[in-house]
């Protein structure tokens, strides 16, 4: 087979993987979906996820461990969020952080 034809048949494997993921969810048994140690690992995992791509996203560049104007950007970020500054402010006052830091290294 072409090179073609392999990845229209990893687009179609995706797309069944996909589906059997989502019907599997919903043939698991209610009562398994209701234990608090479901709902505790749940939530965890969940953390997990969005600590991984923070992370990738934040601290790498092309594949190499980076600490730029990102990093400092995040951290002012992650203090206002702790002084309970409004969302928009957070995101404005941040991005202006990034933006000036650049600008001079």
């Amino acid at each position: 087979m072409t090179s073609y034809m392999w990845m229209w048949v990893a687009i179609v494997g995706a797309g069944l993987l996909a589906w059997a993921t989502k019907y599997a969810g919903h043939v698991v048994p209610e009562r398994f979906l209701e234990n608090p140690r479901v709902h505790r690992i749940a939530a965890y995992v969940t953390v997990a996820l969005l600590f991984a791509l923070f992370a990738v996203q934040a601290f790498t560049t092309d594949g190499a461990i980076v600490f730029d104007a990102r990093v400092v950007a995040v951290a002012v970020a992650a203090v206002l969020l702790w002084r309970r500054a409004p969302f928009i402010v957070v995101v404005v006052v941040a991005a202006a952080v990034a933006a000036v830091l650049r600008l001079i290294f």
